[in-house]
Formats: structure tokens, C-alpha cells, sequence
């Protein structure tokens, strides 16, 4: 049996993914750095490789290899510009060297949505619309990342942008909001009515299998992913804490206003000698500002994929224990 190898498999999605392969009977090499983490994949059935891939490939397994699912990142809004190209460049060109020399044929990249970035509205933003200057390390190096990818030959990859995971595991999306939240009022920007979507970690499992299945060669190689189901950020922020029983509070004010003082919080950070996070930053105030959908639709013609965890069920799905 072939084996499916993943990166980053002691991640969020990387976890998600490994789980659903190996209860499905697939073989599974799953790579990560957190060796606990790896452990309980082992005891799943995975063939793990710890290691950080921004030091280099490891070496070809002793199995063959079908496909490589490149989900390893750093994702953060905020950080030292050096992490971030270890993590999100050198890292992929480490994934893709292994992929080479396992024999894969299938490479599926894992990237973002973010990319496409800007201080202004934008909806139903699709896959070919020319990129805007990055707004942070994390964009900068995710589309040189992406660059990397699309000049290879002699792989037939996927490159998958997947908006604002959130579900059971996640330590990212809604625990920062939820944070943020016991901490102060919230911005609420031209009355909170920016928009975005979410796509829960179910769905985003279900597109990448989607493109393992894709036949080879496809002219579209470039996916947006999400849920597909616009939601005011009061409304997702209001929902969340509900479910979470935080008590959400909101200060109103002009957008200006709160780019400039992002702004002011990141200048002051890089003047101290650990730079720590500002509580916002521009880029997390332009989320609050500014509507970001995107158009889903080059996803359910090439992949065959669509949602099908609503925002209501996929709050429940994070925040219910199972029975």
C-alpha cells in the first residue's frame, strides 16, 4: 500500500487530516516536531518522522509514496521576519525535495487566504485576482512559498487557501478572539458590519481529500476554500462567546482611528528589545474594518468539493463535548 505523507501532522489541520486518513485505512507517514503529539499518531497507525523541515528534507521512507500533503506553516500576525521564512519557505522546499525523493507524484499546498489582503473591502475574491503588496511576514512568506510550488515539473500539486479554520483543537482562531474579549472592549468598526467567512476544520479535511482525489493535470491548480456562508464579525464574535459564556463588550469607533493606533502598538513593540505582540495589530484591525469573502466556486467545478458544516452546526461541533 502506498502511504500519504503529511507535514505539519501535529497540527491543527495536519492532525485533523492524519486522523481521517488512518481511520479511513489509509497509510499515513505523518512528519511533525511535537513528539507527543507523534506519539499518539503512532498508536494510531502513522509512520512518524520528527524533525523541523526548515533544516532540510529527512530521508525517503521505506515506503512508497503517493502523495504529500503540505500543511507545516507558521501562521501569526505578528513575529520575527526570519521564523516565518524558515517555517514557510525553507520548510517547502524541504516538502518538496522529500517529495521527490519518496516518489510522490501528488503535492497538495496548503496556503492562505490571506494573500490577498487589503485595507478595503473586498468580496467574493477570487484565485487569479493579482495580489497586493503582503501585509505582514506570514503573507510575505506563504506566497513566496506558493512561488516555490508553482515552478515545479515534475510534480502535479494543488495549492488550497483555506479561510479562518476554527473547530475542536484549534489553540488559534476563536481561542485568540475569545481571549481578546476577557481582556477589553472590542473595536467595533462602522458598526460592525465587515464580513467573513469561516470554514470549520471538517470541511477543510474533506477539500484537501477532495484534492487527492483530482485527476492529474488540471488547468486550475489554485483554490480558494471556506465555508462559504458571509458572517458579520460581530456576529461570528457575539456567537463565539455565547457558546464560550464570555461576556463580549464593544467600543465604537472610526476606522482611521484604529489603523492609526495598530499602527502606534507595532511601532512600540519593535522598540522593545522582545518585540512581544501588540493587543492589535493592522492587519487584525483590518479584519475588524473590512469585509473579505471569497468566491468558492473554482473549488466545486474542479474538486467537486463544497461545504457542508454551517457556522450554527460548526459552533456546536467546537464547543459540545461529545457524549
Amino acid at each position: 500500500m502506498t502511504a500519504i505523507a503529511i507535514t505539519g501532522a501535529t497540527g491543527f489541520l495536519g492532525g485533523a487530516l492524519a486522523r481521517q486518513l488512518l481511520g479511513t485505512g489509509h497509510s499515513v507517514i505523518a512528519m511533525g516536531r511535537n513528539e507527543t503529539k507523534l506519539a499518539a499518531l503512532e498508536q494510531l497507525g502513522a509512520t512518524c518522522i520528527a524533525g523541523d523541515l526548515s533544516r532540510g528534507a529527512p530521508p525517503a521512507p521505506g515506503t512508497d509514496v503517493s502523495a504529500v500533503i503540505h500543511c507545516a506553516a507558521l501562521s501569526s500576525a505578528w513575529g520575527a521576519y526570519a521564523g516565518f521564512r524558515a517555517a514557510n519557505v525553507y520548510a517547502t522546499s524541504s516538502a518538496l525535495a522529500f517529495a521527490r525523493i519518496s516518489g510522490a507524484r501528488r503535492f497538495v499546498h496548503i496556503s492562505t487566504p490571506s494573500l490577498y489582503f487589503r485595507l478595503c473591502d473586498q468580496r467574493l475574491v477570487r484565485e487569479d485576482m493579482a495580489l497586493p503588496q503582503p501585509v505582514n511576514a506570514y503573507a510575505a512568506t506563504k506566497r513566496e512559498a506558493e512561488s516555490l510550488v508553482q515552478t515545479q515539473t515534475d510534480l502535479d500539486y494543488l495549492i488550497l487557501r483555506p479561510r479562518g479554520l476554527y473547530g475542536p483543537g484549534d489553540t488559534a482562531l476563536l481561542p485568540r478572539l475569545l481571549r481578546a474579549a476577557t481582556t477589553g472592549p472590542l473595536p467595533l468598526v462602522r458598526g460592525g458590519s465587515a464580513e467573513t467567512d469561516l470554514t470549520h476544520i471538517d470541511d477543510v479535511v474533506d477539500s484537501v481529500l477532495a484534492a487527492l482525489r483530482a485527476p492529474a493535470g488540471l488547468p486550475k491548480r489554485v483554490f480558494n476554500i471556506s465555508g462559504g456562508e458571509p458572517k458579520s464579525i460581530r456576529t461570528i464574535t457575539e456567537a463565539a462567546c455565547a457558546r464560550a459564556g464570555v461576556a463580549v463588550r464593544w467600543r465604537s469607533m472610526p476606522s482611521r482611528v484604529l489603523l492609526v493606533a495598530a499602527r502606534a502598538m507595532e511601532v512600540a513593540s519593535h522598540m522593545q528589545s522582545q518585540r512581544p505582540e501588540p493587543r492589535i495589530t493592522a492587519y487584525g484591525a483590518g479584519l475588524f474594518a473590512f469585509t473579505q469573502t471569497l468566491d468558492i466556486s473554482a473549488a466545486k467545478a474542479h474538486l467537486g468539493w463544497s461545504p457542508a458544516v454551517s457556522f450554527e452546526e460548526g459552533l456546536r461541533r467546537t464547543f459540545e463535548v461529545p457524549a
